[in-house]
């Protein structure tokens, strides 16, 4: 298949090795027989979801995140469009509170997001920096990565994340964490997150078959990053357990 993945302000929001998950998800597919085209969206350019595979948005500072709300807000109706139609997306980062209602800064000035969901986003001036080991609906592995964040998210219904052993979540410490609905799917965890976590790598690359409406072949298995993903999901289990 020919495959197109949206890459939006991959110079701004760019913190934490976001581009990566990028980066592996094109391999991963290329090694399945694809072609893949990366289009990078920047400020104020356009964007045409309908013929998007994959939407992808990493995470900023603070400051950025705002700049990029600007102009992706714009896309809204867009975004909410291809959503319903089923194309899969991912925001990583301090990216995911985009999607909510509305954020509210640590100065007390609130934005509007997308509304692409109902939950709201409060940031603070403290900091969350964190290791991360929790647990998701969608299979067994556990899912590992580290967050960095300043933010209290309320509201959020469908979690990535159903329950935490190590890290702060949403609303606090041990809780859900990121956002899943039908395609979209949003998280605070960086690593970055696809590199971290093979079998959620491997269920961006189910979701983009399925929305093609494409049987899945096999999915090339990265060793390293099995092994990788292995070791850390035992040392951080261990620290749990103590």
């Amino acid at each position: 298949m020919e495959l197109k993945i949206l890459h939006f302000y991959p110079d701004l929001m760019s913190l934490y090795g976001s581009y990566a998950n990028v980066s592996i998800l094109k391999r991963t597919l290329e090694e399945m027989g694809n072609t893949v085209t990366v289009e990078r969206v920047e400020l104020g350019g356009d964007a045409d979801l309908t013929h998007a595979d994959f939407v992808y948005m990493g995470a900023g500072t603070e400051r950025a995140q705002k700049a990029a709300l600007l102009y992706f807000s714009k896309l809204g109706d867009a975004v909410k469009a291809a959503a319903d139609a089923g194309v899969t997306m991912l925001f990583a980062g301090n990216s995911m509170e985009l999607l909510g209602k509305t954020i509210t800064d640590d100065a007390g000035k609130v934005y509007e997001g997308l509304g692409l969901a109902d939950f709201t986003a409060v940031q603070n001036k403290k900091r969350f920096v964190e290791d991360v080991y929790g647990h998701t609906d969608l299979y067994e592995d556990a899912v590992v990565g580290f967050v960095n964040r300043c933010s209290v998210i309320t509201g959020v219904e469908t979690p990535l994340l159903a329950s935490m052993d190590m890290g702060h979540g949403n609303e606090g410490p041990c809780g859900p964490e990121g956002y899943h609905k039908g395609s979209v799917f949003a998280s605070q965890l960086t690593g970055p997150i696809l590199v971290k976590n093979p079998a959620l790598l491997k269920v961006m690359v189910q979701a983009i078959y399925r929305h093609r409406g494409e049987t899945c072949p096999e999915i090339p298995v990265d060793q390293y990053m099995a092994e990788g993903w292995a070791i850390t999901a035992e040392q951080l289990k261990a620290r749990c357990t103590k």
